[in-house]
């Protein structure tokens, strides 16, 4: 028989002057059998977790997913509109048929739709067309799709000459102003990509004096009369209630506060068919566009072509909910994994989001056979589905921003999917300390693509490097979980840059016959999705590797000292990485301790305690006054640059200091940027001492 398990109390017990701390170690241990009585051997070095795991891979079934595809897409469902609500009904629903406890959770927001809009233009000589602001052979009233337009664009009118922009950068207006072309007064056509948002375009058109700005995409040539709809306000989530949840009788701030105009273009805008811009440039004269464009316009204006153009919409409060489904935990039921998608669509929405809508249902039906057969997670995992999330992120941000401080003490993990499915190519983006579990997982998952291999393989053949990208970006719901709220974070899908991106061709018959045929890459992304959540429900020790964390930031470092080039000491930065590197191999050397130790309860209170601080190290990077003027961005290592044109993906803030500085006297400048250096190294060391517990 073995020792019992209270003898390492009994030792603390048996010496007088320690018998304080032996009555707190009792009291916390007799909590946790009180409230953990169901203490088990790891999962993640059980057979049967082992076995659960296998189930849930053979689970897949492809005509589910496709099923549940075509429910979600039988007709348009913009958010806010009572087609959404279908939409709505139809998952809540679903997950609670599974048994799962489900429920809602609705904010008030200000959302944004259209009312009129025109668009005429004016030839040299002396004819007219007026130009289709609608895709073909489709119904854009009473619940059909909605005529193409910007959210947030403000209403407005223009008659004037036109200029074509190449994608609307700084450095494209830069280029203009070269061949001694002033757009001021003028519309101007602006082609989307380069990885300009789409609400950056619309200010730099409104800094260089245009009138007004209609935006086209590039592409497929049988999609050319397809408009890409999409959101030009600036920031996240509801700009009435910034940094807290838009719920019932929530503070709102007035609609014409500063704060809340700053988030709005002053120049109206719209969405343009590649065909419609293809036959208004090709009549433009004036200067000769620069090769480099290669925009296949021979010249750039102005005119003499005047477009006449009026836009009207308007601003209004409605009621988004978000939909969960909850799965509580056995053991430690306190701590989440949680697995999001948003449901709303500017369509149809087949790619973008319910190809990830698709999966996650699929997801759930999975976990309810799971516990059919036995199975309880170790934590608690729920299922997220927002609203509103193409109007700037707004149903993950509000709750994000409600629940900030239980997402601050017990969130392990978020892992999103926006569009599972948009064309072949596995891509993946986190954290690192995630990247071991993508790498471990991805080795199980068949590969929908080539017969044989797991989406490893693939993936390493197709690229010759496993490539991970980072969440700076602000263009899906892992958003606030990462740059707000410092949560350890994934986003996964297959393809990138489709044809049909925000257009009423988002269909289901497109993903038949193009996105994914045969449903397999859905299948791919549901069994990396869940089985990730799998691991971070279960594992006893959870599967975070700092060592990944540490080489990037040395890469980080390393690429902003050849940036640099030696004007600004990097000391503070080298010292915190080492430091972080020093706490990172101490987790992971515990880590290891932790696995070949006993299952009692005293050692599990260890490994919960060793799983808190890998799970906070992340919150270490958040710095509470945020980015200066952009005061949400909490996070000092991934966020969004103020300027897009940046080089770098990192250091948000010694990104926008950088920019600064070119604009500011030198000494101030470099001031700036030290202190900006200074505060990430510090960023760096909150997070080192988090991973290592210490607090003296």
């Amino acid at each position: 028989m073995g020792q019992p398990l209270l003898n390492p109390i009994t030792l603390f017990i048996s010496n007088p002057c320690t018998s304080s701390l032996s009555i707190f170690i009792i009291c916390i241990l007799g909590f946790y059998t009180l409230h953990y009585p169901h203490a088990s051997p790891s999962p993640s070095n059980s057979q049967t977790a082992l076995r659960f795991r296998r189930s849930f891979l053979s689970s897949a079934t492809n005509a589910t997913v496709a099923a549940y595809l075509r429910a979600l897409t039988k007709h348009p469902h913009l958010a806010g509109t009572k087609p959404s609500l279908d939409t709505i009904h139809y998952v809540q629903s679903h997950l609670s048929g599974l048994g799962l406890q489900t429920h809602t959770a609705h904010y008030n927001a200000l959302l944004s739709y259209p009312l009129h809009s025109s668009l005429s233009a004016h030839f040299s000589n002396g004819s007219h067309v007026d130009i289709p602001l609608a895709e073909p052979g489709l119904s854009h009233d009473g619940g059909g799709v909605v005529q193409p337009y910007h959210a947030y664009s403000p209403s407005g009118s223009a008659h004037a000459k036109v200029v074509f922009v190449n994608h609307g950068s700084g450095e494209d207006y830069r280029a203009l102003e070269a061949l001694g072309v002033n757009v001021s007064g003028c519309v101007v056509i602006a082609r989307r990509g380069g990885d300009l948002p789409r609400g950056e375009a619309i200010r730099n058109a409104e800094k260089n004096g245009a009138l007004a700005v209609l935006l086209y995409t590039e592409g497929d040539s049988r999609y050319n009369q397809g408009f890409e709809r999409g959101v030009v306000m600036n920031g996240v989530g509801d700009p009435l209630t910034p940094g807290w949840g838009g719920v019932d009788g929530a503070e709102r701030l007035d609609l014409e506060d500063p704060e809340v105009l700053k988030r709005f273009p002053n120049v109206p805008s719209m969405p343009l068919s590649a065909e419609a811009a293809g036959n208004i440039l090709g009549t433009l004269g004036g200067a000769p566009a620069p090769p480099e464009w290669r925009a296949g316009v021979e010249r750039v204006g102005p005119g003499p072509t005047v477009l006449n153009f009026t836009y009207q919409g308007e601003k209004k409060m409605v009621t988004i909910q978000n939909v969960f489904a909850v799965i509580k935990g056995l053991e430690e039921p306190d701590r989440y994994v949680l697995l999001g998608n948003h449901r709303d669509a500017w369509t149809y929405g087949a790619v973008d989001p319910n190809s990830g809508t698709a999966a996650l249902l699929d997801i759930a039906r999975r976990y309810a056979l799971l516990i059919h057969s036995g199975w309880n997670p170790r934590r608690t995992i729920i299922l997220c589905s927002w609203d509103a999330e193409e109007f700037g992120m707004i149903g993950s941000t509000e709750w994000v921003e409600q629940n900030l401080v239980n997402l601050g003490s017990k969130a392990v993990a978020y892992l999103n999917v926006d569009c599972a499915a948009q064309g072949p190519g596995f891509f993946v983006g986190a954290t690192p300390q995630l990247d071991n579990l993508i790498l471990e997982v991805t080795k199980k998952v068949k590969d929908p693509d080539l017969e044989g291999s797991t989406v490893y393989e693939n993936w390493l053949t197709k690229n010759g490097i496993i490539d991970i990208q980072r969440l700076s970006g602000v263009d899906s719901d892992f958003a606030s979980f990462v740059q707000h709220a410092g949560v350890p974070s994934i986003d996964i899908y297959y393809g990138r840059d489709f044809p049909v991106y925000h257009t009423a061709f988002d269909s289901y018959d497109w993903m038949r016959e193009f996105g994914d045929p045969l449903f397999h890459r859905h299948v791919a992304v549901a069994g990396i999705w869940g089985l990730i959540a799998l691991h971070l429900a279960d594992d006893s020790i959870l599967p975070f590797n700092y060592f990944s964390y540490v080489d990037q930031l040395k890469h980080y470092k390393d690429f902003l000292s050849h940036l640099l080039d030696g004007s600004i000491s990097l000391d503070p930065l080298t010292t915190a990485i080492e430091e972080f590197a020093y706490a990172a191999k101490e987790a992971e050397d515990e880590a290891q301790l932790r696995e070949e130790e006993s299952t009692s309860e005293f050692v599990m209170l260890k490994k919960r305690a060793l799983n808190d601080r890998l799970m906070l190290a992340e919150r270490g990077f958040l710095d509470s006054d945020g980015l200066e003027g952009r005061q949400w961005f909490k996070h000092l290592v991934y966020g969004p640059p103020s300027d897009h044109g940046s080089k770098l993906f990192f250091f948000p803030g010694v990104a926008d200091a950088m920019n600064q500085a070119k604009s500011t006297k030198t000494g101030q400048g470099q001031a700036k940027l030290q202190h900006e250096i200074w505060r990430v190294a510090r960023a760096i060391q909150r997070a080192a001492r988090s991973l290592r517990g210490e607090i003296y």
